[in-house]
C-alpha cells in the first residue's frame, strides 16, 4: 500500500476511534443502523411471507405452474420436467353429459392420474351438501366421484351406475371439493371426478371434442423458471398457456397480487425512510467536522489526505453500520414473523440472499451518495476557519446535492421493485413535496418576521428561531413531511385495501345459490324460504341464449383457432341473459345511459366493458342473440364495469325488459345460512327437486381465510414501517442540537426565563410540525391516487379527515420528539451550557 494511503489509513481510524468512544459518530451510525435494517427487515419479512402466501394460494391451482393445451403436449416436454426434479400431473377436463335414472345432465368431467393434485386437497361429503372432509385418495378405476347437484338432478345415491360416453361407473363419495375447482358458481357445471386411465373407454376424445389437456408442475422456482424458458420457444400459444397463481383473475388471485404489490410499496418506502435519515445524519457529520478539517489543513495537510481520511472514515461506519442493521434487521424480522406464525401462514425456515443483498446495496449506495455533498463541502472549508469561526464551507450550489439524492432514491427504488411505475410515482409526488415545501418554506419566513416581532415571549422566540434557521427549517420540513407522507400512503393504503377485501365478503355473503327456478315455482320458493326464516336475494330473470351477430356480421359459434378459421369472434359458448330496467350493485356505467332512464325508442342492452373490448363492441352497434328459434336484435346504449369479486350473479349483457316479453324465463338467486344451520338444505330443497344449488361456503371461507392472513401481515408490515419513520424523526430533530446548544448558552447569557425557553422549542416544533403534517396530507391524495388507479386498480377516493388529522398528528408527534430530544439540554445551567461549547 502506497505510503499516503498507510498514513490516510491510519489517521481514519485513529479518528474514528477516537470519535466513536465520544459518540460523535452516533447520528450517522443510526441511521445507517436504521436504513439497513428497516430494509433487511421488511424485506425478508416480505419474502417470506409471500413464499407462504404463493404455497398455500398455490393450492387452488392444484401445483405451483399449470400448462394448458388443446392437445396432449409431447412426452419429451414432460419428461424434461422430471429430467430437471418438478413433480408432474396430468389431467384431461371437458364437458359431457352423465346419465343416470333416464336423465342427462351436462357435467365438468376431469379425469387425474395418480399424482394429483399437487397442492391442495380433494374434499369429499358423507351426503350432498353435508359436510366436507379431506381425503388423500382418488376414485378407483371404475369409479367415478360427483358433484352435489348431480345426486340432486339425478337422483342419486352412493353405489348407483351413471353412464358417461361409451362407460358405465359406479359413483362411490360425494365430491365436496377440488383444490382448482375455481370460482365460477354461477355458470360453472357440475363436477365429476375420475381416473385418467378410464378415459379412453369412455370415447369422448375423440375427433370434434373440445378437451383440455393440463400438465400440473410443482418444485423449486428456480427449477420451474428454468424449465419454462427451455419450453417456450416451443409453444403455440393459439394452443398452449402457461399459468401460475399470479395470473389468476379470481378474487384469489386479486387479493394475491395486490398483498404483494403492498409488501413492495411498504419495501420501497422503508428505502426512501432511511435515505431521508442517512442524508440527515451525513449533513450533521460534514457540519461537526468543519474545525477538524480546518485544522488538518493549517498543519500542511494537502487535500487528498483531508478526503481518504474521510472518506475512510465513511467507509468505517457504512461497514459497522451495515453489519449491526443487518443482525437487527434479521432479529426484528424473525421475532415478528413468530409473532404472527399463529394468525396467518408465513415460512420460518430457509434463507433469503436478495433481501441481503438489496440492504447491503442500500446501505452502500445510499452512505455514500448521500454523503457526497456533505463531504464535499467539508473538504471545501478554508485554513482560516481556525481563526474565524463564521466562515462557513465555500460550496454553496445544492445542484449537485439534489441529483445525487434524487437519483440514489430512484435508482434504489427502481433496482429493488423492478416496477418502473410503482417508482416514478412515488418518485413524483415526492418531487411534487418538495417543491411545494420550498414555496411553503418561503411563506414562513415571511410570516415569521411579522409573528416573530413585538415584545419578547415564547411565541416571538419560536418564530424568530423558524426565520433565524429558514434553510435548516426548509430541510427539516421537507424530511417530517416526506416521512409523514409516507407513512400515511403505507396506512391509508392498507386501510382501503383491507377494507376493500372485506367489503368483498361482508358477513351474511350469500353461501348458496339457486338456479332453474321456474316462473311457477317463484312464488313457491319464495314462501318456502321465508317460512323457513331464510332471506334470498334478488331473483334475476334467465335464458339461455347465443351471441350471435353485430351489426348483421356473423360471429363465430366456437372458440377454435384451426388453420381455416374466419369471422369475427364470438364468445364460443351460450350466456345468461338477464333483463332489468335497474342497475345491478357492484356494476358501474362507463359509457353511454344505461336503459330504464331514458325514452330511446330502440330495443336496448348492456355490456360487460371487458366482453366489449375483447368481441370489439362499441356504443351504437347493434347485437343478434338466437334464443331457441327465434332471435332478438338490440342496441349497445352502455357499457358496465363488472366488479366480479362480489360473489353475485353478475351478467355480460342485460337488457332491455320489453326485448325480452315472450319468452319464459328460469330465476337464479342466491341466500346465505349459518353454518350450524346447514343440516336444514335437505329439507329447503326437498320441495324443489328441479332446483340446482351451487354450494359456495367452502370457497367463500377458504377465501376468507386467505383474506384475513393476508392482513394480519400487512398490520405487522404498517407496524414496521411506521417505526422505521418514528426513528428518522427523532434523527432528524437530533441533527439539530448543536446550533441548539449554541442558542440556548446565548440566551441563558441573556438572562431568558427556562419556562420560556422550554415552551419556544415546543412551540417551534408544533408549527413545523403543523406544517409538515398539511403539507404531507396534500402529497398522500396526490400519491394514493396515482397508485390506487394505476397500480392497484382500486377505486380512488379522497381521505378528507387525514387533512385535520396529519396536521395534528404532526404538531403532536414532532412537537414531543422535539421536547424530549431537546429536555436535557433544556435542563442545563448556564455554567453547563458554556462548559459544553467550550
Amino acid at each position: 500500500m502506497p505510503a499516503n494511503w498507510t498514513l490516510a489509513m491510519s489517521l481514519a481510524w485513529r479518528l474514528f476511534k477516537h470519535e466513536a468512544r465520544r459518540g460523535e459518530l452516533s447520528v450517522i451510525l443510526a441511521a445507517i443502523v436504521l436504513s439497513v435494517g428497516a430494509v433487511l427487515s421488511l424485506s425478508m419479512f416480505s419474502e417470506r411471507l409471500q413464499e407462504a402466501l404463493t404455497e398455500r394460494t398455490a393450492q387452488f391451482l392444484a401445483a405451483d405452474r399449470l400448462l394448458g393445451s388443446d392437445k396432449p403436449a409431447p412426452r419429451e416436454w414432460i419428461q424434461q420436467a422430471h429430467d430437471r426434479e418438478l413433480r408432474v400431473a396430468e389431467k384431461i377436463q371437458l364437458r359431457s353429459m352423465v346419465f343416470a335414472n333416464g336423465q342427462l345432465v351436462l357435467s365438468d368431467l376431469r379425469a387425474v392420474d395418480d399424482q394429483y393434485p399437487l397442492k391442495g386437497t380433494i374434499k369429499i361429503a358423507d351426503k350432498p351438501f353435508g359436510q366436507a372432509k379431506e381425503v388423500s385418495r382418488l376414485p378407483a378405476s371404475g369409479e367415478v366421484w360427483l358433484d352435489s347437484r348431480l345426486f340432486q338432478n339425478l337422483k342419486l345415491s352412493k353405489g348407483d351406475e351413471v353412464e358417461i360416453g361409451d362407460r358405465s361407473f359406479t359413483v362411490t363419495e360425494v365430491l365436496s371439493e377440488l383444490p382448482d375447482g375455481g370460482f365460477n358458481v354461477f355458470g360453472g357445471d357440475p363436477l365429476v371426478l375420475m381416473r385418467r386411465q378410464d378415459m379412453p373407454a369412455t370415447n369422448l376424445t375423440g375427433p370434434g371434442s373440445r378437451t383440455d389437456y393440463d400438465y400440473l408442475f410443482a418444485g423449486e422456482e428456480q427449477a420451474l423458471e428454468a424449465y419454462y424458458q427451455w419450453l417456450e420457444p416451443q409453444l403455440n400459444r393459439d394452443i398452449h398457456y402457461w399459468r401460475s397463481i399470479q395470473d389468476d383473475d379470481s378474487p384469489l388471485g386479486e387479493a394475491v397480487n395486490r398483498a404483494e404489490q403492498y409488501f413492495l410499496l411498504a419495501s420501497l418506502l422503508a428505502i426512501v425512510l432511511a435515505s431521508v435519515s442517512i442524508a440527515v445524519a451525513a449533513q450533521r457529520f460534514s457540519q461537526r467536522h468543519y474545525d477538524p478539517v480546518a485544522i488538518m489543513k493549517t498543519l500542511g495537510a494537502s487535500g487528498r489526505l483531508v478526503k481518504r481520511v474521510y472518506l475512510l472514515q465513511v467507509v468505517f461506519i457504512t461497514l459497522l453500520g451495515i453489519f449491526v442493521g443487518g443482525i437487527i434487521g434479521y432479529g426484528v424480522q424473525s421475532w415478528v414473523a413468530e409473532l404472527i406464525a399463529e394468525r396467518a401462514d408465513i415460512a420460518l425456515g430457509g434463507w433469503y440472499w436478495r433481501p441481503l443483498a438489496i440492504s447491503l446495496f442500500t446501505g452502500l449506495v445510499c452512505s455514500l451518495l448521500f454523503s457526497l455533498y456533505p463531504l464535499l463541502k467539508l473538504f471545501s472549508v478554508p485554513p482560516l476557519r481556525v481563526l474565524r469561526k463564521d466562515i462557513e464551507a465555500t460550496l454553496s450550489s445544492r445542484t449537485l446535492q439534489f441529483a445525487a439524492a434524487g437519483g440514489a432514491i430512484f435508482s434504489l427504488m427502481w433496482a429493488y421493485s423492478g416496477n418502473l411505475k410503482i417508482s416514478a410515482i412515488l418518485f413524483v409526488s415526492g418531487i411534487v413535496l418538495v417543491l411545494a415545501l420550498l414555496v411553503v418554506t418561503y411563506g414562513l419566513i415571511a410570516l415569521g418576521r411579522k409573528l416573530g416581532g413585538g415584545s419578547i415571549g415564547a411565541w416571538q422566540l419560536a418564530w424568530a428561531r423558524i426565520k433565524r434557521r429558514a434553510m435548516d427549517n426548509s430541510v427539516q420540513l421537507m424530511s417530517f413531511s416526506i416521512t409523514i407522507m409516507l407513512l400515511l400512503v403505507v396506512l391509508v393504503m392498507r386501510n382501503d385495501m383491507v377494507q376493500q377485501w372485506r367489503d368483498q365478503l361482508p358477513q351474511g355473503t350469500p353461501n348458496y345459490f339457486m338456479i332453474n327456478i321456474t316462473e311457477q315455482k317463484l312464488p313457491e320458493v319464495k314462501q318456502h324460504f321465508g317460512e323457513a326464516n331464510v332471506s334470498t336475494q334478488t331473483f334475476y330473470p334467465v335464458v339461455r341464449g347465443r351471441f350471435a351477430a353485430v351489426n348483421d356480421e356473423t360471429v363465430r359459434t366456437d372458440v377454435s383457432k384451426e388453420e381455416g378459421d374466419e369471422g369475427r369472434q364470438g364468445l364460443g359458448r351460450e350466456s345468461n341473459l338477464t333483463w332489468s330496467d335497474n342497475l345491478q350493485n357492484a356494476n358501474q356505467v362507463v359509457a353511454g345511459q344505461f336503459h330504464g332512464n331514458n325514452d330511446n325508442p330502440v330495443l336496448e342492452v348492456s355490456v360487460e366493458s371487458q366482453v366489449a373490448e375483447r368481441l370489439n363492441i362499441g356504443l351504437g352497434d347493434k347485437l343478434r342473440f338466437n334464443i331457441g328459434s327465434e332471435q332478438v336484435e338490440v342496441e349497445v346504449t352502455s357499457l358496465r364495469k363488472v366488479n366480479w369479486q362480489t360473489m353475485q350473479p353478475n351478467f355480460y349483457f342485460v337488457i332491455e325488459p320489453e326485448a325480452m316479453a315472450d319468452f319464459s324465463p328460469t330465476y337464479i338467486t342466491s341466500f346465505y345460512l349459518p353454518t350450524e344451520r346447514k343440516s336444514e338444505l335437505a329439507a329447503l330443497m326437498a320441495p324443489f327437486p328441479t332446483v340446482s344449488l351451487f354450494d359456495v361456503d367452502a370457497r367463500i371461507n377458504q377465501l376468507r381465510s386467505i383474506i384475513d392472513q393476508v392482513s394480519a401481515a400487512v398490520e405487522f408490515i404498517l407496524i414496521l414501517v411506521l417505526c422505521a419513520g418514528t426513528l428518522v424523526l427523532i434523527a432528524q430533530v437530533q441533527a439539530s442540537m448543536d446550533e441548539r446548544l449554541q442558542e440556548l448558552a446565548i440566551l441563558r447569557t441573556l438572562g431568558a426565563k427556562g419556562l420560556m425557553i422550554r415552551l419556544s422549542v415546543v412551540l417551534e416544533f408544533v408549527i413545523i410540525g403543523l406544517v409538515a403534517g398539511f403539507i404531507a396530507a396534500l402529497a398522500n391524495e396526490l400519491a394514493l391516487y396515482l397508485l390506487q388507479t394505476q397500480i392497484f386498480s382500486m377505486q380512488a377516493s379522497i381521505h378528507l379527515e387525514f387533512w385535520v388529522l396529519a396536521p395534528l398528528a404532526g404538531a403532536l408527534v414532532v412537537g414531543l420528539l422535539g421536547a424530549l430530544a431537546c429536555w436535557r439540554l433544556l435542563s442545563f445551567n448556564t455554567a453547563m451550557l458554556l462548559r459544553r461549547l467550550a
